[in-house]
C-alpha cells in the first residue's frame, strides 16, 4: 500500500492540510499568481456554506509558513515548486499511480 507521505520521504505532502487549503493551493495552481481577493471569489464560488474573507487570507499565511505559497508585491500569491511537487504527490495518490521507493513490509 503506498501513502502520500512517509517519513523518509522528502516530498512535500499536504495530507495534513484541510480540504480549504488544498482547495486554495488548487486554485493557485490553475490560474497563477493571484490577489487574495480573486482567490476568496473562487473559493466561495465553491463552497456553498461560504468561506470567509479573513480565513482565506489566514489559509494563505498557513500556507506560506509551509512553503508552499510565496507572495511577492505584497499583495500577489503564488504557487511554490515545493507546492506545486506536493499537488502532483496528492493527485498521484488519488488517481492509485503513486510509487514509493521503499519495499513494502513482508
Amino acid at each position: 500500500m503506498t501513502s502520500p507521505h512517509s517519513e523518509c520521504d522528502t516530498t512535500p505532502s499536504v495530507a495534513d492540510l484541510s480540504a480549504v487549503h488544498r482547495d486554495l493551493l488548487w486554485v493557485l495552481a490553475q490560474t497563477g499568481p493571484c490577489q487574495p481577493h480573486s482567490l476568496h471569489y473562487a473559493l466561495t464560488d465553491y463552497y456553498s456554506d461560504g468561506i470567509d474573507y479573513s480565513q482565506t487570507c489566514d489559509t494563505l499565511e498557513e500556507l506560506i509558513e509551509r512553503e508552499f505559497v510565496a507572495t511577492y508585491d505584497t499583495t500577489t500569491y503564488q504557487l511554490t515548486e515545493s507546492g506545486r511537487r506536493a499537488l502532483s504527490t496528492r493527485q498521484a495518490w488519488q488517481a492509485g499511480t503513486l510509487t514509493t521507493s521503499e519495499e513494502e513490509p513482508k
